[in-house]
């Protein structure tokens, strides 16, 4: 009996133990597209977090982090239920990544039911983060990447602009901003065209816009579809045609832009992140993302999803390790710190991210096509 007490006892020490060392490890779950249409971004997003965690250890407010990685195939669905199994069986103490808006959409009312903060990596939307009082953003958002480049547009002699997004929230949002900025600055609209998100042919949307002879086509599309685009635009003749191509650094992705020829240089965008920045900060992130990554080059999805990391890191720090979700998305607000982007906040009142907004010309440099900034609007919010 003494032997089977004794034994008891044991058990209970080691399931204790076994406890007490689970509470040491603070979960992270990154939800990405690593399949399907969207999977550049989720490449470039998990391979950011990752850097940001190789180069910053896996210990912060005394407590081990462990990040979990799952693909949602870019479908809201897929997204959801992902977003369940881990806040319920996994436990983790934050959520991160979504590739489109409607993945980030899909979770918000799971978020909120669990109280489980979730940060934004890429989704550009407007309207999320206020769908739920657990959402912070570290990427960026459509009007706020738009706006600088509607302001240039008009200030450098286009009078009048045909507008070309693909058809979902950040295209809309982009869409409607162009045309707000650009005609109070006197400019005229031509006609707004909007291709389908899933498996788009841009082709009759841009000899639609050739046909009208505007003076520039304004363009958005996601990242991952950039490569298809500017491919189009570059064979139906646009430039040549005398029509300057403007839009947002969407379109002449960082990770995509070598491949899409010479055809693209010249070519304006305003956007949060080019990986030609030039500063400390990002000449060290570029070099260590590319040794981790050797055939890729960062874009704006790496680098928001190694800024993700650093601002759930920097509120466990706040927080002491405490993973009250409450605690940790309060601890969120008004974070501030220099990325390889530059210097960038969280909004403490909306929870949505401030940062430099650039205005970038594509170049040839050293054999290779950048994005070389000339242009800066300081601390840019999101223009609601």
């Amino acid at each position: 009996m003494k032997m089977l007490k004794s034994a008891l006892v044991a058990g209970f020490a080691l399931l204790a133990a076994g406890a007490s060392q689970a509470q040491e490890v603070v979960k992270i779950g990154l939800i990405a597209p690593m399949t399907g249409p969207q999977a550049a971004s989720g490449r470039q997003m998990v391979a950011g977090a990752q850097l940001y965690m190789a180069l910053n250890g896996n210990k912060v407010g005394g407590k081990t982090i462990q990040l979990i990685v799952r693909d949602d195939q870019g479908t809201a669905d897929i997204t959801r239920r992902i977003a369940q199994e881990l806040i319920v069986n996994e436990k983790v103490a934050v959520i991160s990544g979504f590739g489109l808006t409607p993945l980030a959409m899909a979770v918000g009312p799971v978020i909120t039911q669990s109280k489980v903060p979730a940060v934004i990596m890429v989704a550009g939307t407007s309207s999320i983060v206020g769908t739920s009082p657990y959402f912070a953003r570290a990427s960026f958002t459509l009007p706020q990447n738009t706006f600088p480049v509607a302001e240039w547009a008009a200030k450098n002699g286009m009078k009048n602009v045909v507008t070309l997004v693909s058809d979902y929230g950040p295209g809309i949002d982009a869409m409607n901003t162009f045309k707000k900025t650009f005609e109070a600055a006197g400019g005229k609209i031509l006609d707004q065209l909007k291709a389908p998100l899933e498996s788009p042919d841009f082709a009759p949307f841009l000899q639609r816009a050739k046909d009208l002879k505007p003076d520039a086509v304004f363009l958005f599309v996601p990242a991952p579809q950039a490569g298809a685009l500017m491919k189009q635009v570059v064979d139906r003749g646009l430039t040549q045609a005398g029509i300057k191509i403007i839009g947002t650094g969407d379109v002449t992705d960082d990770d995509q832009l070598n491949g899409m020829g010479d055809g693209v240089i010249g070519m304006i965008t305003s956007y949060n992140y080019s990986s030609a920045h030039d500063s400390p900060e990002n000449k060290n992130f570029v070099a260590e993302f590319r040794k981790a990554n050797p055939q890729m080059r960062p874009n704006v999805m790496g680098v928001s999803g190694y800024d993700g990391i650093h601002l759930i890191y920097e509120a466990l720090k706040k927080t002491n390790g405490n993973t009250d979700g409450t605690a940790l998305i309060n601890a969120m607000k008004g974070a501030s710190w220099v990325s390889p982007r530059g210097p960038m906040s969280i909004d403490p009142e909306t929870r949505d991210v401030v940062q430099n907004i650039y205005v970038r010309r594509v170049e040839k440099r050293d054999g290779e096509l950048h994005n070389i900034e000339f242009d800066l609007f300081k601390n840019v919010k999101d223009p609601k």
